[in-house]
């Protein structure tokens, strides 16, 4: 069984510790976890793991996060999945920070990475687990502040919130999307 999973974010240095790129994070912390290297592909960076015969794919758009949906459907298409096969992890402003929320499917709620998914794939029937990164700023300042760096106490935190969504990314391609619901949720 095979499992395409992707996080969102923007490439580039500048953007490495911001809010936005909070899915890349988890890939990445999952990444180190498991001692699986990142390399170039198409449309980002890949790596795969294998774990009690389920392989996942795990994908770093270099799309931006605008135009993700461009990278997930070459990555469903080339790899002949389902978009009950596909895991996006996105951020979220309207949860509390470190909260997380995974659904089978939904809307896009505002979020442009999520619009541009569901544009390229005609659907909202893909799996997502939002990561909440709270919304404490000052009316207007919104862009400012998902592009903006963690704070060092967010930062102290974040590891924790990256082990729970470790764990449910396995748990979505070991026992299914309600079991990784329960775990997550």
């Amino acid at each position: 069984m095979k499992f395409l999973v992707v996080g969102l974010g923007n490439p580039g240095s500048e953007y490495t510790l911001t809010r936005h790129n909070v899915g890349f994070q988890l890939l990445d912390y999952l990444c180190t976890r498991v001692n699986a290297p990142w390399g170039p592909d198409r449309f980002g960076l890949r790596t795969d793991i294998k774990i009690k015969g389920r392989n996942l794919v795990l994908i770093k758009p270099d799309t931006y996060m605008n135009l993700s949906g461009k990278a997930v459907l070459f990555w469903m298409n080339k790899l002949k999945l389902y978009p009950e096969q596909v895991l996006v992890i996105l951020d979220e402003l309207h949860l509390p920070f470190g909260k997380m929320r995974l659904r089978k499917d939904g809307s896009d709620g505002g979020h442009n990475g999520l619009k541009s998914i569901e544009e390229h794939l005609q659907s909202r029937a893909y799996p997502r687990l939002r990561i909440g990164i709270g919304k404490d700023f000052p009316k207007g300042k919104q862009s400012e502040y998902v592009l903006g760096n963690w704070t060092k106490d967010e930062l102290k935190e974040l590891e924790k919130v990256f082990d729970r969504g470790a764990e449910g990314i396995l748990e979505f391609a070991l026992a299914g999307i309600d079991r990784a619901m329960n775990k997550v949720n």
